[in-house]
């Protein structure tokens, strides 16, 4: 849970500075501007509860297709994120079998995929806003021995990018941003 909540407290800092101006620059994911960006972290965010809850996909359905901003994205932004927090957070949450695009699995591995989308999106705005883009090193390091050793299985969910080279001695956050297609 404290991760979680690290990746969150990475992305809450950068989307709250969004300026006006600021949402429909270019970001690292190709396909959106930061106001796609954000729309997508937000509707993954309301799904949390639902899938937690041992909700299918079907059962979900389109609900948070579309535009789930509406006319107060940072607002949008806090209510899913703290509806998120709950429902990773109830008793025995964790524990719990969740039902995926890709099939059932455990929560924790749920929980390990929420992470690494809010940290990586964080960097994603940063880069996107001209704001800070370093990232919280235990965080990183986190990131990194989780997902590192699944690398193959990270560049095969589609999810993400392709992986890129890094030179020789690059730090940990440039090796975990490349592990995931961005190149910093």
């Amino acid at each position: 849970m404290k991760l979680h909540r690290q990746a969150a407290e990475e992305f809450d800092r950068r989307v709250l500075a969004v300026g006006e101006i600021e949402w429909h620059l270019a970001t690292p994911c190709t396909a959106w501007d930061v106001w796609a960006l954000v729309n997508h972290v937000v509707a993954e965010n309301r799904w949390v509860p639902h899938t937690m809850d041992g909700a299918t996909i079907a059962e979900v359905g389109s609900a948070f297709d579309g535009d789930v901003l509406g006319d107060d994205p940072q607002g949008e932004w806090s209510a899913s994120i703290t509806a998120a927090f709950a429902a990773f957070e109830a008793s025995g949450a964790t524990s719990r079998t969740v039902h995926l695009s890709r099939g059932d699995g455990p929560a924790t591995a749920y929980l390990e995929e929420r992470v690494l989308d809010l940290a990586i999106h964080a960097w994603d705005l940063a880069r996107s806003t001209g704001t800070d883009e370093e990232l919280s090193t235990s965080l990183v390091d986190e990131l990194w021995n989780t997902w590192q050793p699944r690398r193959r299985q990270l560049s095969e969910s589609g999810f993400f990018g392709t992986p890129v080279p890094v030179p020789a001695g690059c730090d940990r956050q440039n090796r975990l941003l490349a592990l995931v297609g961005r190149v910093a």
